[in-house]
């Protein structure tokens, strides 16, 4: 998933080079590298398409690449993607072309556990005390014992989140992940033990946090 439009960022930093490579490039590498995918559906702003295409047309690879232009929201896009996934292909798995340190290792544990589940996410355990804020005051302290920060992969049986995202469609759900809409209809997800490095870059701080990591 790489059609988001960094608002909150201030561009779209899946293109932005770090450290000389396109961010979207280092989780889209390891996904080349793995050997439990078959294909991948690179999902990309409309007017992104043809340039992007060129750049992976580059690539020296040996499995199926796609590059398809996303929708208007994270869920339409989703879906725009599932539509040219090919029909041998039952299982999923949907990343954040944001989040460059995914591991070969995260990429194989959710597949995994989404095969015996209806679907499977990478998650962390939250350690901070979260609060609930109003107008700049505090509203209440929420219980953190149970909470976990979703990240992905997230992976999931095809024909199980298309008609989520169905269902969610004619319920106009605004969702965040893939995993709020199967969640709704009472579908079964699996939870992978994440790693603190997986993040997703959305600031300006990450992007430094970002750069530091990479030697």
């Amino acid at each position: 998933m790489a059609a988001g439009s960094g608002s909150r960022f201030g561009e779209k930093k899946q293109f932005k080079l770090l450290k000389g490579i396109a961010l979207y490039f280092y989780s889209l590498n390891k996904f080349l590298l793995c050997k439990d995918i078959n294909e991948i559906i690179l999902v990309v702003p409309e007017n992104r398409v043809a340039n992007i295409k060129k750049e992976v047309a580059n690539i020296k690879k040996t499995k199926r690449v796609l590059v398809v232009s996303g929708g208007y929201r994270r869920q339409d896009s989703v879906k725009n993607g599932l539509l040219f996934v090919s029909s041998r292909s039952q299982l999923v798995c949907i990343h954040d072309g944001a989040r460059p340190f995914v591991s070969q290792k995260l990429i194989k544990q959710s597949i995994i556990a989404c095969s015996k589940n209806d679907g499977a996410i990478v998650a962390n355990p939250n350690f901070d005390t979260l609060k609930i804020c109003e107008k700049g005051y505090v509203k209440k302290t929420v219980d953190r014992s149970n909470v976990w920060m979703a990240q992905t992969p997230q992976v999931f049986w095809k024909i199980k989140l298309l008609d989520a995202i169905s269902i969610s469609e004619k319920k106009n759900m605004e969702v965040t992940d893939e995993s709020s809409m199967m969640e709704s209809l009472g579908y079964k997800v699996s939870v992978v033990r994440g790693d603190y490095n997986n993040f997703k870059i959305t600031s300006r701080d990450d992007w430094e946090r970002a750069a530091n990591i990479i030697t």
